[in-house]
């Protein structure tokens, strides 16, 4: 997808609610500059890079990008409707980590990268180093971290009441 040499707005998008948080406010500064919209998701095989150099299964790796490209289909569907952003779009499904995904498809003079800057406790940046983090250090092109919505909070802890069987009062709910 080379698209026009006008503007970029690139978002990452994996479907999470953080991403679909930077996706809106990706198409709000596509809108704002006139810009195009491109949609990123980064996927990996099963494995990782161990899984892609081993995998002597073209079938498998072609199903994982289908699956991939679904993913971003239903994230941006979930994200617009039918009714789309309002602004030019183009959805890209790309091969390897996310940070270095979201670095190349921004990788042009003028581009703008908006990420989601999700929660991140301890735990989290053990197991799953935060792409945000990734961006912001080594982008070429400004890079704009939305952070979470604040429905994000209340939804972690029904989560957690949920998870741990502890009861809720309804009331609670709308505070």
């Amino acid at each position: 997808m080379d698209g026009a040499d006008g503007p970029r707005v690139v978002a990452g998008v994996s479907g999470s609610l953080g991403s679909l948080t930077a996706l809106h406010r990706a198409a709000v500064e596509a809108r704002r500059t006139g810009a195009e919209l491109w949609a990123v998701l980064a996927w990996e095989p099963l494995g990782g890079e161990l899984g892609q150099r081993g995998s002597g299964c073209p079938e498998l790796l072609a199903r994982c990008r289908r699956l991939a490209g679904e993913r971003l289909l239903q994230a941006l569907d979930t994200a617009f409707g039918g009714a789309g952003p309002g602004v030019p779009m183009a959805g890209l499904v790309v091969l390897g980590t996310p940070g270095a995904a979201l670095l190349e498809a921004a990788g042009r003079p003028g581009d703008l990268l908006v990420v989601g800057a999700g929660p991140r406790g301890r735990l989290r940046r053990a197991l799953r180093p935060s792409v945000a983090r990734y961006c912001l250090a080594h982008a070429t092109c400004p890079v704009l971290a939305v952070p979470p919505s604040p429905l994000q909070d209340g939804i972690d802890a029904l989560q957690r009441r949920i998870t741990w069987r502890m009861p809720l009062d309804a009331r609670e709910l709308a505070d």
